[in-house]
């Protein structure tokens, strides 16, 4: 097996067509596929199969296809690394749960490169997904929380995925809300004082509990609306007097300073949830030099906010 018998592999596996994986390696398909079919006879199995809608990995392909996906990212790792730049574009990813504070730290790392060398992508996303797409590659890193309701299911899954969680910071529930909300003014506010008013979500794949990116998400609420994104979220912040319950580290930098974080008050029937926010990798995973500048903004942020928070 070659690095280029790997590339090709891997190109054709994004593109999904031999004809697309083809131009963009800049070769005639006929090479292609021959460099192919020397690698299946290698390694002794089809890695693809080929339908009238072009190729899809077979279920021992879709394994080697995440082996080697792994090996080839720690290759260019170490290629940038020891032979400066290089001619090609680089890739980092991060999928997130809809935290700003992610999104800011995202910037100040970018801010540091040249985007056009780099190939960046940030991906708020549902739960679901991100463990998926840190599990496939697609993300080096993951952004979620873990609390006493979520963590025995989602460790599974990570465990199952091969993933390690690495925690950031533990934080209390707060109540989101805009800034001329009638609670906005409250020192601490109860789920009897939010009951009048529609609790924010964000909508998962799945209908699973421990999925949701929302502390108490088991308890049952009186009007309820889901959405996809921050940006409606907080349109229905303004609009409707919604609400949502979070960690309260907000980047104002991003959501704007006409949102306020207020204290949850618990109760008997209504307890606190302690959430921890860390991050999740591919198991004997390499950070790349963008992955370990990416998690050094988080917990310079975090560390600002920290002491204000439990």
């Amino acid at each position: 097996m070659t690095l280029q018998q790997v590339l090709y592999a891997l190109t054709i596996e994004e593109y999904g067509s031999m004809n697309k994986a083809s131009e963009k390696l800049h070769i005639v398909q006929p090479t292609l596929t021959s460099a192919i079919q020397e690698l299946e006879k290698e390694i002794g199995f089809t890695i693809f199969l080929r339908t009238h809608k072009g190729v899809i990995p077979t279920p021992e392909g879709v394994e080697f296809l995440s082996d080697i996906k792994n090996f080839y990212r720690h290759y260019n790792i170490i290629m940038h690394k020891y032979e400066g730049e290089g001619n090609y574009k680089r890739k980092f990813g991060v999928s997130t749960q809809h935290y700003s504070f992610v999104v800011q730290a995202f910037v100040e790392m970018a801010k540091k490169y040249d985007m056009k060398q780099f190939d960046f992508a940030i991906r708020e996303t549902h739960t679901k997904e991100i463990l998926t797409d840190v599990s496939s590659l697609k993300s080096e890193i993951g952004i979620l929380y873990l609390s006493a309701g979520n963590e025995k299911s989602l460790r599974k899954i990570m465990k199952e995925h091969e993933l390690i969680f690495t925690p950031l910071i533990q934080c209390r529930a707060y109540v989101y809300l805009w800034g001329n909300h009638p609670l906005a003014k409250n020192k601490s506010i109860s789920m009897q004082e939010l009951e009048q008013y529609p609790r924010l979500s964000f909508e998962q794949s799945d209908d699973e509990i421990y999925l949701a990116e929302e502390i108490l998400s088991e308890n049952i609420y009186p009007q309820t609306i889901k959405v996809c994104d921050r940006s409606t979220m907080l349109n229905l912040m303004v609009g409707l007097n919604g609400y949502t319950l979070c960690s309260g580290i907000i980047s104002s930098r991003l959501n704007g300073d006409g949102f306020v974080a207020i204290p949850f008050h618990e109760d008997e029937d209504n307890p606190n949830s302690i959430m921890e926010i860390g991050y999740v990798t591919k198991r004997n995973s390499i950070l790349s030099k963008m992955g370990e500048e990416f998690i050094a903004e988080l917990k310079c942020y975090l560390e600002d906010v920290r002491g204000d928070l439990i």
